[in-house]
């Protein structure tokens, strides 16, 4: 056969300056060249397999395909070898000479009638020219399956200029070559590109091996029935027997063989596989393990806290879509949480939460998801089609409200188990999903003061004999304790509410059950901790709370301060502070948003309720010009604040010191 002469040409660029756009931002990490040309060596094996099924090749009994990664950081090269389908002369020039056409593409239109779409990587057209953002040239040494087909040699120096002549290579396949510029020969080192494969091809659909050329010799050590056909042997290292002097069942000593005679090897480092092929999330659930889904998560995530549960998503139609989604235990601050959700194309890494496919309250969780007909750029590295993106992204939020609702029916003891873990994700969703709320709104549940996990209508049902539609609720069981305690004592129950989180939930769960009210326990006194009063009491209670109000407002120096009073049942409690659930809200946004939210003594919404039942309290309305009354209604009002809120630095040291004084007139 006559052999092919040198040919030279240029480039089918539409764009002139190609090369430089390629290297500044085509694709915005430069590592992901090691992606784009293994791809390519994956998506030719893979085309070799499906000729082969066709019965238009035959491949060799038990012959290895893979892909080879080779990084020499002497002559500062890195070579990407594959036995897949290889190319011919005119191959090259239609695949490789015009830029942006795609070989995979082709193929399916080619062979459409035959074969599936599954598996072929590469319909991105551009990938083989990522190359030259690390390159100064690159060559192409490739040889087609196509029987009496010659080997080609092409090169190219990153100009639009190329040469192409009859090659040397013996062996189907192809090989190219990265002469690295000096900007990237961290990409000639073998841990680096180790690195970059474990990143993007760990899970590759084709075995991918990393090999180490030029520098000092590496070696490995193997026993005679792990030694290979084509392991390269450097030394048989001999161990002798080892005998150990031993006591047989008759009491006589003997000389025992515990380790015989043997040979092994010291061979040349063989290369090392770089991906698992058939990961889990491809697998149908039934076949895996929940050890299985464990490990994987730990390989994946590096994280060796156990996963509460897992979704394992497995779609065919009207989309392929394949993953598994984790629920770790995560903080209960939500927006202090971000989780991690791989996304794969094919089996090929494109990026972390992306955020046009993951929903945004779903970035709380750990997983990977693998949509094969996600329309990607030409780098692989954003979306297009907002129309089938939105699909994908509501079908996962589907699964993920279908998983939550399942558990909570049929494991209703596994979901209350996990509840204080998964809960800010699940509200966090509800807040900025709509349709993950609609799904999810009769599945939330509330911890109460027992501890019991009740959900919405459970709480108003046996709450409303006492009050209709309003829920009461605790942000802090120990700052509101005496609160709680009055609660507990009339057999009043609240439920448990202490995230950030929670004040914007609320709102959502307000406005979704018209009529229903979420109040804070110390927002206001309901009269069920009140005496019945006769018309007597209260005008009693009105002339006192004249009195008490001047008093009070004079010792705290407050003038604006808003000052009740009542007959508690509870007599232990001299006061208590309540505030306005309205602007309690407020203080809450504030404080979310950084700003000042201090409540200042007296300050708006906020109500001193003294009780005429409480002996101190009725000391100081009988002794209003008493010696110690300023310093008792100041340590009354700060007791009450104390039980509400934290006292600033400076109210906390004047209660201390005040407090010290006191106990000092006790011992007198």
């Amino acid at each position: 056969m006559a052999e092919m002469k040198q040919e030279k040409g240029s480039l089918s660029i539409n764009s002139e300056n190609l090369f430089p756009i390629i290297k500044k931002w085509l694709y915005s990490d430069h590592d992901i060249f090691v992606r784009e040309l293994i791809s390519n060596g994956c998506d030719a094996i893979t085309k070799l397999k499906k000729l082969d099924v066709m019965g238009e090749y035959q491949l060799e009994e038990g012959e290895k395909l893979q892909v080879e990664v080779i990084a020499n950081s002497t002559d500062k090269t890195l070579k990407f070898i594959d036995n897949g389908i290889g190319m011919t002369a005119d191959e090259v020039r239609e695949y490789i000479t015009q830029v942006a056409f795609s070989g995979a593409a082709d193929f399916l239109s080619k062979y459409k009638d035959k074969t599936s779409e599954d598996q072929i990587i590469g319909h991105f057209g551009l990938g083989f020219y990522s190359a030259f953002m690390v390159a100064d040239k690159v060559t192409i040494d490739t040889l087609s399956f196509e029987e009496g087909a010659e080997p080609v040699h092409w090169e190219c120096d990153g100009e639009s200029d190329y040469s192409m002549e009859t090659g040397t290579r013996t062996e189907r396949g192809t090989e190219i070559t990265l002469y690295l510029n000096e900007e990237s020969l961290e990409f000639a080192n073998e841990y680096r590109v180790k690195e970059v494969i474990k990143k993007y091809c760990a899970f590759m659909p084709v075995d991918i091996y990393l090999s180490r050329a030029g520098g000092e010799p590496q070696y490995q050590t193997v026993d005679e029935e792990d030694l290979r056909e084509d392991d390269v042997i450097a030394e048989t290292i001999v161990e002798e027997e080892k005998t150990e002097e031993m006591e047989n069942e008759n009491g006589e000593k003997e000389t025992v063989v515990v380790s015989p005679r043997k040979n092994r090897y010291k061979i040349n480092k063989r290369p090392e596989l770089m991906n698992e092929t058939h990961p889990l999330w491809t697998k149908h659930p039934n076949d895996c393990t929940e050890e299985e889904y464990k490990e994987f998560f730990i390989k994946v995530f590096h994280d060796y806290k156990e996963p509460l549960f897992w979704i394992h998503l497995n779609m065919d139609y009207p989309f392929n879509l394949k993953g598994i989604l984790y629920f770790p235990k995560i903080n209960n601050e939500y927006d202090s949480v971000e989780g991690t959700i791989k996304l794969y194309n094919n089996q090929v890494f494109v990026a972390d939460n992306i955020k046009e496919v993951i929903p945004e309250f779903l970035m709380l969780l750990k997983g990977v998801i693998d949509c094969p007909d996600l329309p990607l750029n030409v780098s692989r590295s954003a979306l297009q089609n907002d129309g089938f993106v939105k699909k994908i992204s509501d079908y996962i939020t589907k699964k993920v409200a279908d998983k939550l609702s399942g558990m909570y029916k049929t494991e209703r003891e596994n979901y209350e188990k996990y509840w204080d873990d998964i809960n800010p994700f699940i509200k966090f969703g509800m807040i900025k999903d709509e349709k993950f709320a609609d799904r999810m709104k009769d599945y939330v549940i509330y911890k109460d003061l027992d501890g019991k996990y009740v959900s919405l209508q459970e709480y108003l049902d046996a709450a409303k004999d006492k009050h209709e539609n309003q829920v009461f609720f605790v942000s802090d069981e120990q700052q509101q304790s005496q609160y709680i305690r009055m609660f507990r004592e009339e057999g009043l129950n609240a439920v448990v509410l202490p995230h950030l989180i929670d004040q914007s939930f609320m709102q959502r769960i307000e406005m979704e059950h018209e009529g229903v009210k979420f109040q804070r326990i110390d927002s206001d006194l309901a009269d069920i901790f009140k005496e019945e009063t006769s018309e007597e009491d209260k005008k009693a209670l009105e002339e006192a709370q004249e009195k008490l109000t001047d008093l009070f407002k004079k010792a705290l120096g407050v003038e604006e301060l808003d000052v009740k009073v009542e007959k508690l049942k509870d007599a232990e409690t001299s006061a208590v502070v309540t505030l306005s659930e309205d602007v309690r809200r407020m203080q809450d946004m504030m404080r979310m948003y950084g700003m000042n939210s201090s409540q200042m003594p007296g300050g708006e919404g906020q109500t001193l309720v003294l009780n005429t039942n409480n002996q101190l309290v009725q000391y100081v309305l009988d002794n209003p010009e008493g010696e110690h009354t300023e310093m008792f209604c100041q340590q009354i009002y700060d007791l009450a604040l104390l039980a509400h809120m934290p006292l600033g630095a400076e109210e906390m040291a004047k209660f201390v010191a005040r407090s010290n004084k006191i106990m000092g007139l006790l011992t007198k």
